[in-house]
């Protein structure tokens, strides 16, 4: 009777295995993530498991389990009832020798009454599984992305708090030499100025001495010393000159010359003219006063086209930026075996049942026919 009247329960399954390499390719050529068939298997096949990812199949495909769904409960507690009773992810047995190897296969197994579409719930569900761990994986693509272009970005922010702190540490440099220098020949031009002035004064004081010589010997125009002696005689056309290689002192000159050349430094503003050096030095301080390379990197405008490794980080942007993959189009798992429905049930075995029955119905009547016969032969002595 329990054969005839169990509900028939039957089972379907979907078994996965790895993509080929070809159809990941397309993601891992991107250089920025990889992903291999085995991991793609694993994190689809974690999918399957998931509660979360179940029970948004289940909320958004009630009418596939309208048939057991009972009243008076609620979607929760519906859901728990059938994840619990028929949902089964099927895995390889575990090799504790090969820990760090992906699973060979996974599948999802569904035991279901009649009255659902077994095969059409469990395709559907890998299905599901898929869709939502791809994209998972667009946006573990797209953090990755856009963790390489925050961490370019930084570098590039790096790099150009380097650059200008290098910029204003040469401007620096290139002021100080410049100040530096240009304070060196205030001092030297001082300082030759304050020689030339006291060269002059002494000039002046020498002038003063041998004036006062001069007035003294009568001297007015310019002489020697034997022409004092002998007087100055001119003959003709010859002239007799005095040629030898002692000093002849100032007053010689005169008092007019002495005179002349002493109201020449007296009326003086100053001595610049009489140094050719103090000529250098105003050209070169009036060359300090513009440095033309400190004006022209304070004038920069685009300062990244002077970084060399910024060209680079640019490019790195630009093909980030420019990455495009076509995840709908991206295979994560092969399926090996799709849900189809079976030709029998798994549940209830009507011949295993009936030839228990049929046993143990055996068993029972023979145990009961013994006991009657046992009886009585108890009750025949009595009479």
């Amino acid at each position: 009777i329990y054969a005839l009247v169990a509900t028939p329960v039957y089972q379907t399954a979907s078994i996965l295995k790895p993509a080929k390499i070809k159809d990941l390719d397309q993601l891992n050529s991107l250089g920025v993530y990889s992903l291999s068939p085995g991991e793609a298997l694993t994190r689809v096949g974690a999918a399957l498991e998931s509660y979360e990812v179940r029970f948004d199949y289940f909320k958004n495909n009630t009418e596939l389990f309208e048939p057991v769904i009972l009243e008076g409960r609620s979607l929760e507690q519906n859901f728990e009832r059938i994840n619990r009773e028929s949902f089964k992810v099927l895995k390889p047995d575990p090799d504790p020798k090969k820990a760090n190897t992906f699973s060979p296969y996974v599948g999802l197994q569904l035991e279901y009454s009649k009255q659902l579409d077994g095969p059409s719930i469990v395709n559907g569900l890998i299905r599901y599984a898929t869709d939502v761990e791809r994209e998972r994986l667009t946006q573990d693509l797209r953090v990755v992305i856009d963790n390489k272009l925050d961490t370019i970005n930084r570098r590039l922010e790096v790099l150009r708090a380097g650059y200008n702190a290098e910029k204003d540490a040469k401007v620096a440099r290139l002021s100080e030499k410049d100040t530096l220098k240009r304070l060196q020949l205030q001092d030297e031009l001082e300082a030759l100025r304050l020689a030339l002035k006291t060269r002059r004064e002494n000039r002046i004081m020498q002038l003063d001495e041998a004036i006062t010589i001069a007035s003294s010997l009568g001297i007015k125009k310019p002489t020697t010393p034997s022409s004092m002696g002998e007087g100055t005689r001119v003959s003709g056309s010859v002239i007799k000159t005095e040629v030898n290689n002692q000093n002849i002192p100032l007053y010689f000159m005169g008092t007019e010359a002495l005179e002349a050349e002493k109201q020449s430094l007296l009326s003086r503003d100053n001595d610049d003219f009489t140094s050719g050096r103090i000529v250098e030095i105003a050209q070169e301080l009036k060359l300090l006063e513009h440095n033309r390379q400190v004006e022209i990197l304070k004038s920069r405008e685009n300062e990244d086209l002077f970084l060399a490794e910024l060209a680079e980080q640019y490019k790195e942007i630009s093909r980030l930026k420019g990455l495009k993959v076509n995840m709908d189009n991206l295979k994560m798992v092969s399926v090996d075996q799709f849900a189809v429905q079976p030709a029998s049930p798994i549940k209830p075995k009507k011949t295993m049942i009936v030839a228990v029955g049929v046993v143990l119905g055996g068993m029972l009547g023979l145990f009961a026919a013994l006991l009657r016969s046992a009886i009585r032969k108890r009750m025949q002595p009595a009479q």
